[in-house]
């Protein structure tokens, strides 16, 4: 194994457990005797040593600003079983969690540096887990993370790798990103239950693994909120919200997308779960140009979940306009006493960054807002406290006056 020498005081951050060594805190590489290359290879193991030579973790070799991704810390080598311990680990953490239940056979187990296993996602769909590789080393080891999953999960009996979008780009992938490790599922998709509610998932075709789980329980807390309201779901993707709304005792709800796939998925779910409801309404249509259209104001209840708007720091100040525009206009719209739940799941944008975005949203329209709460990614999406970037998602429950 190749190790990789830190400069003098570069492996402070290490010793805080903090799992990414960047690429400016290298001094070299020592090169194993009886390695074949000039240079690691993308997405080996490395050992990550300090200016002394003193052995500190052991992770996956990454081109780019993030050079090793650390799976492990104090130790020279991984053990046979590290992925079936791994993810055992995680499993247990969702069980303690009660995310386990008969009626919510929908979770994430593994959430990268939050289960100690950076580039990697795993969310699991009744007997189906779909995996994510974010990193070249979790491509390489793809087929004994699968065979991991099968043997530590007593539900598993399909693992699906979806991880076209999700390499890094400037590594020369070798083998299948796309397809299934362990079975396959009858017609590529199933209907997963989650608090009791069924959702059809599409981990093929659908956006991320298919589904996005981590609304989970700020769904839940909708449905508290949703009894006699007219309630209108922005970028709807699935309906999670519209569907946990109608649960809830909507008088109405309209799902917007622009995607008329996610609209027909959108349709299904609410037939699926309340077949007798006719006061659901569906357009597959830009945000921005509907909530412009409405001539008056007729919700008051709306939820704004829309896709990252800054997927990287470069892209920040573009996204804080976008979280303006969109909060300002929902404001604008909504009825007086209406409750307007906003998120943000864009990682680059900080809890006090996307607060400051929506104050300054009302303070243009000029109404009185109050938060009720303050929300955050559900307990299967663990923050490493080592790893405080791991906090992505952000939202606020407004009262609008």
């Amino acid at each position: 194994m190749n190790t990789i020498i830190l400069k003098p005081r570069k492996e402070e951050s290490v010793l805080r457990f903090h799992p990414w060594v960047f690429s400016g805190a290298i001094a070299k590489i020592v090169l194993d005797s009886h390695y074949p290359h000039a240079q690691p290879q993308e997405g080996e193991l490395v050992r990550v040593a300090d200016s002394t030579g003193k052995t500190l973790a052991v992770g996956h070799w990454q081109v780019g600003s993030i050079a090793v991704r650390i799976l492990a810390f104090g130790v020279d080598s991984l053990p046979s079983d590290f992925w079936k311990q791994r993810i055992a680990a995680a499993w247990q953490l969702r069980q303690v969690s009660g995310l386990v239940r008969e009626d919510n056979d929908t979770f994430r187990l593994i959430h990268g540096e939050g289960d100690f296993l950076p580039g990697l996602v795993v969310d699991v769909y009744h007997d189906t887990a779909v995996v994510q590789a974010h990193s070249v080393g979790i491509h390489v080891h793809r087929h004994e993370i699968a065979r991991a999953l099968a043997e530590t999960l007593p539900q598993v009996k399909n693992v699906y790798y979806k991880s076209d979008d999700t390499l890094p780009f400037k590594a020369p992938i070798e083998g299948d990103k796309t397809g299934y490790l362990i079975g396959k599922a009858g017609d590529e998709a199933c209907w997963a239950t989650e608090n009791g509610l069924q959702f059809r998932i599409d981990w093929v075709r659908g956006q991320k693994t298919g589904f996005f789980v981590d609304q989970r329980e700020n769904r839940l807390l909708l449905e508290h909120y949703a009894k006699g309201h007219d309630v209108l779901n922005m970028f709807c993707y699935t309906g999670g919200f519209s569907v946990y709304a109608i649960r809830g005792g909507a008088k109405s709800v309209t799902s917007v997308d622009v995607s008329a796939k996610a609209i027909d998925l959108v349709n299904a779910n609410v037939v699926r779960n309340f077949p007798d409801f006719t006061a659901h309404y569906s357009y597959a249509a830009d945000a921005f140009d509907f909530l412009n259209e409405q001539k008056e104001n007729k919700y008051d209840l709306i939820i704004l979940d829309p896709p990252a708007f800054a997927k990287h720091r470069d892209a920040i100040s573009n996204a804080l306009r976008g979280y303006r525009r969109i909060n300002s206009k929902a404001i604008e719209k909504i009825q007086h006493g209406g409750i307007l739940f906003t998120f943000s799941c864009s990682q680059a944008i900080d809890k006090e960054m996307f607060r400051l975005a929506v104050f300054t949203a009302a303070a243009q329209v000029g109404r009185k807002v109050r938060i009720l709460h303050q929300l955050h990614q559900p307990a299967d999406h663990p923050i490493n406290i080592y790893h405080p970037e791991g906090e992505y998602l952000k939202g606020l429950v407004l009262y609008v006056e």
